[in-house]
């Protein structure tokens, strides 16, 4: 019988567990150790690696608390060392914790100098990387498995938690001024030898492309009105001229359209045909003329429109750099800002989410260095002003963010006092079927109000002094195997984007 007994504790004895084989998170202690050691000798270690390292960087939570001692210590432009180190860990109340001042001790007598410092704290910097990247992919996978999850909703969380992981870390190292002084110079010599003066994308307005000398790289435009000013119709007559007669490739990015009613307004716009009769197809014999004269000027133009409700702008970085890529887009335009969102990310306000849209939008421009144009809404504040010089836009009328004042490079209002009944300006001078296109900001140059003619059943602005070829004489080819009609039109046509949304590209598939 008690030998039954051994054998019975033999089968449930408990088999040793083999550590080796489990995960740890990446983790460097010893290296922590030698990084708050060498703090602590070199008074000016810290400036080498402030930008690198923060409190969470460290895995031990001793250290941790050290590192924010030290961090304290420094902005209150102390001395660093033992005795300093232990007396700011007492008034943090975290002097027990630590283990000090014994462990101060230690951690110092581990190194001789800060020579390596630099070289420790980026390796601290990427193992902090890394378990960020651990838990952030733990977190999806685990909502992945539940049924109940909605799986776009987890997509959009998913792209902004990646995208405040790599926000968080990135830094930006300096550049000696050489080659920027280089590429200055090759720049200006670019625009010497165009006589134009155009160093950017032609805008197709003449007093505009003047002051801007086109629209710039890396810049974000802000294009800002109250409701029916016409800042649609204004983005759509800039794509127009860049896209159809200029042939620069342009991204038209729609949250508040679908893709056919901006197409019928782009139709509207080259063909001069009135929006209301594009709606109903009623035309005049007139108008069908223009239509079928002008339509194919629509057809294969590098205009590359997308759809999607709700747009975030985690997507629109990623459509945009592959339109870029794949595409040679030279322009992007967004109608309109305040109905993009930054799903994934928490906010107090919608303030802060308007924020983070607005910087995230120069930051891409300047990632791709192109121009970024976006719409955007005015607060109610110019039609409570009084007087013709009140329903002038302000920059403090820009709605639900100071941020996009600051962010952006130019801000530009479109305003047409006729809106108002107000017919002649303070000289005299008939104002009606004219806009002001106010540059309200300007980083690059000056600020000034150009003035437009504005055909609102076109959905049009054009130069003042422009010649509307369109109207009454009919324009463009008119060979019977280059004319159409409504009927055998092959528009643009929603193909399956593979950017997600409905875009529509063209007459073949992106």
């Amino acid at each position: 019988m008690p030998a039954a007994n051994n054998t019975t504790r033999r089968r449930t004895a408990k088999k040793e567990i083999d550590i080796s084989l489990g995960h740890m998170p990446p983790q460097a202690v010893d290296m922590e150790k030698a990084v708050l050691g060498a703090l602590m000798i070199d008074t000016d270690a810290f400036s080498i690696v402030s930008e690198l390292l923060h409190p969470e960087t460290f895995y031990e939570p001793r250290h941790q608390k050290i590192f924010r001692a030290i961090q304290t210590l420094n902005m209150k432009e102390r001395p660093v060392d033992m005795m300093t180190v232990c007396e700011e860990l007492k008034h943090e109340g975290t002097f027990e914790e630590v283990g000090a001042p014994t462990y101060i001790v230690d951690l110092t007598q581990l190194v001789a100098s800060s020579a390596n410092v630099e070289y420790h704290a980026h390796i601290l910097a990427q193992k902090h990387i890394a378990r960020q990247l651990i838990s952030y992919a733990s977190n999806v996978e685990t909502k992945a498995f539940d049924e109940a999850q909605d799986i776009d909703e987890l997509m959009q969380e998913a792209e902004g938690s990646l995208f405040e992981i790599s926000q968080k870390n990135m830094r930006q190292d300096y550049t000696q001024i050489d080659p920027v002084v280089t590429q200055a110079r090759e720049l200006i010599l670019k625009a010497a030898n165009n006589t134009g003066g155009i160093t950017g994308v032609p805008t197709g307005y003449t007093e505009f492309d003047k002051i801007t000398s086109g629209w710039q790289a890396s810049d974000l435009i802000i294009i800002a009105g109250r409701p029916a000013m016409g800042k649609t119709s204004f983005a759509l007559s800039l794509a127009k001229n860049i896209a159809i007669d200029n042939h620069d490739p342009v991204a038209f990015f729609s949250l508040e359209m679908n893709n056919v009613q901006l197409v019928n307004r782009l139709i509207s716009n080259v063909c001069s045909v009135p929006g209301s009769k594009i709606m109903n197809g009623q035309l005049t014999q007139d108008e069908w003329k223009r239509f079928d004269n002008n339509i194919g000027r629509l057809m294969g133009a590098p205009l590359y429109v997308d759809d999607t409700p709700g747009l975030s702008v985690f997507e629109l970085r990623t459509k945009a750099r592959r339109l870029v890529r794949e595409k040679g887009v030279k322009v992007i335009m967004i109608d309109y800002l305040q109905l993009m969102n930054a799903n994934g990310m928490k906010f107090n306000s919608r303030q802060e989410e308007v924020s983070t849209i607005s910087r995230s939008l120069k930051g891409l421009a300047k990632e791709l260095d192109i121009p970024i144009i976006a719409l955007s809404q005015l607060s109610r504040a110019v039609e409570q002003r009084p007087g013709e010089d009140g329903k002038r836009p302000q920059l403090s009328d820009l709605r639900e963010s100071g941020a996009i004042e600051q962010d952006a490079d130019m801000v530009l209002f479109v305003h047409r006092p006729e809106y108002y009944k107000i017919f002649e300006d303070s000289n005299g001078n008939n104002l009606k079927g004219m806009a002001y296109i106010c540059i309200a900001k300007h980083r690059k140059g000056a600020t000034k109000d150009v003035i437009l003619s504005f055909k609102g059943e076109y959905t049009r602005f054009a130069n003042p002094d422009e010649y509307d070829s369109y109207d009454g004489v009919p324009q463009g080819d008119t060979t019977e195997e280059n004319s159409f009609r409504s009927s055998n039109l092959n528009l643009p046509v929603d193909n399956g984007d593979p950017l997600g949304g409905g875009a529509v590209y063209n007459d073949v598939p992106y």
